[in-house]
């Protein structure tokens, strides 16, 4: 979508260091990290809200990429959320999964 931040990084329009990427999702590490590991796992398609997330070939790569990720970065047993915003939460209307961690079980919503 034109000047959407994302489509522009996915796209390689504007520089960005991925800590994953391949054809269909990207991943890097959060501007302003609410923990001290906070990355966005992005698709590369465009996707303004989580409602209007239908493609379940890409829900699976998310699912395959997240996985990675935690296994990646040795997140078990040391807490991690994933969070999505949608429905005008979200700072960019581009779909995104925040990956946060470490977070205690004690830790607020």
């Amino acid at each position: 979508m034109n000047g959407c931040l994302f489509c522009k990084f996915a796209n390689h329009e504007i520089p960005k260091e991925f800590t994953y990427e391949d054809k269909d999702v990207m991943v890097f590490p959060d501007i302003h990290p609410a923990r001290p590991i906070h990355f966005l796992i992005v698709p590369k398609e465009h996707i303004s809200d989580f409602l209007e997330f239908k493609n379940e070939a890409l829900s699976l790569k998310l699912r395959e990429v997240i996985q990675k990720i935690i296994t990646d970065q040795k997140l078990e047993g040391k807490g991690y959320r994933l969070g999505i915003n949608g429905g005008g939460a979200q700072v960019i209307d581009h779909l995104h999964i925040h990956l946060l961690a470490p977070i205690g079980k004690t830790a607020k919503l």
